[in-house]
Parts: C-alpha cells; structure tokens; sequence
C-alpha cells in the first residue's frame, strides 16, 4: 500500500504528527480517515477548525495553518505492525521535516508518538518543558483513535490548550 502523502508548509502554526497512517488512509489517501477516527471531530469542538471538516479535505486545512505527517509513513493496520527499525528512521526523518520546516507547535497525536520521537520514557499531556529541537513547542495530545478509552471531553480539553495557545499568541503562534 502507497504511503499517503504529508502536507507540509512554511510557516505553519500546527503540525500534527501521528503513529502512522491506517489502513483507511491508505487505501483513501488522506490523514485519519478511518470512520472511527475522531481527529476532526475534536479539532472542531475544540475550536481549532471553524467548521467539521473531512478526512478528504485534509489538504485544505493547510489554508488554516496545520499541517499533517507521521512518525512511521507505512499504512498498517495498527502500531503493533511497525517495527523499531522503522521508528529508529522515522524518528530521523521527522527530525528532518521539523528542522526544514519548522512549525511553531508539534503536536504529537498520542504519547507514543512522542515518547518514540523523543525517546523518552514517558510524557504528559500538553506542552513539553525540554523541546528536541529548539524554538518548536512541542505538545503531546491524545491520540483520536476510537479505541481511546478516555473521555472525549477531557481529550477536546487537552485539544483546547492548542487553539488556546494560538489565540493568545497570534494566528501563527508569534
């Protein structure tokens, strides 16, 4: 299955960074596609987007200033299909997309995500005290996954600290 293609930008306020792409993607072409997802849903609620979107118009969130790509390219069917070797060269390649183009947040769709690039061994919700590359906020949210298990509220609460953190300090977190 192809690897689905990230949308990157300068300038971006916003760049999610997920595990890696599902099968749904895969197959469809676009972020978080699977039907169970509910990574446009909490952007919406939590004051990210002016409006639901729809996995198949991901590019067009770019227009706001968010960006898309994952620590592992691979379409699987869950982060149980990727092995270390693929998140040692992922975790390289990020770190190159984030030093090119240098969005004012990362923000990591699960504490996986982050803990795997970061290398750390475990991480809070939010923003990061000790960035990996300097002058990038990095923020750990909850993954969107429907097999989360935590409330939706509490995670559209994490959310939230985005689009406030971005109304605070300019539409491009200046």
């Amino acid at each position: 299955m192809p690897e689905i293609p990230d949308h990157l930008d300068y300038g971006l306020s916003i760049l999610f960074i997920g595990f890696n792409p599902s099968l749904k993607s895969g197959e469809t072409g676009h972020h978080y596609a699977n039907p169970r997802n509910n990574f446009y849903r909490i952007l919406h609620r939590a004051g990210l987007t002016p409006r639901l979107y729809d996995a198949s118009e991901d590019q067009e969130l770019l227009k706001l200033g968010y960006g898309f790509t994952n620590i592992v390219a691979r379409p699987t069917r869950g982060i149980d299909d990727i092995d270390r070797s693929e998140y040692a060269e992922g975790r390289e390649i990020l770190r190159a997309k984030l030093t090119e183009y240098r969005p004012k947040i990362a923000c990591f769709v699960g504490k996986g995500v982050y803990t795997e690039y970061g290398k750390k061994s475990k991480a809070d919700w939010g923003f990061q005290p000790d960035p990996v590359i300097t002058g990038i906020h990095e923020f750990v949210a909850p993954s969107s996954s429907g097999l989360v298990r935590m409330p939706m509220e509490e995670i559209i609460g994490i959310y939230r600290q985005l689009a406030e953190y971005i109304a605070e300090h300019g539409e491009h977190g200046e």
